[in-house]
């Protein structure tokens, strides 16, 4: 049970630390901050990439875990097993990398 705290407070303060490095503008702050779609928390997006790539982590363990426990029941089905999870993987990756691309089209804008 400490070691999941530990694990949670960890990913906490990276997401924070990030999140805050992020907010950082350059130039006049009032001014970058009423121009901001993200009046509430102008950080929102680092958060928003943090919790997907928090998900695909937890997705791709789980889809990892699976296939290994696949391939010791039925080894002869593992080059097909192996096929279908690069193409699971790369579907969860796709995921955060749109998220991360979301983030930067509307902080351009």
């Amino acid at each position: 049970m400490i070691r999941f705290r530990l694990i949670l407070m960890s990913a906490l303060m990276i997401l924070l630390t990030v999140g805050l490095a992020a907010a950082q503008t350059v130039g006049d702050p009032e001014a970058a901050a009423t121009g901001s779609r993200t009046w509430l928390f102008p950080a929102m997006g680092s958060f928003a990439v943090g919790i997907a790539a928090f998900g695909a982590a937890l997705g791709d363990g789980r889809a990892i875990a699976a296939a290994c426990e696949g391939t010791a029941r039925n080894p002869g089905a593992g080059g097909r097993i192996f096929t279908m999870l690069i193409l699971g993987l790369a579907l969860i990756e796709t995921l955060v990398l749109f998220t991360f691309l979301t983030v930067l089209i509307t902080k351009e804008a």
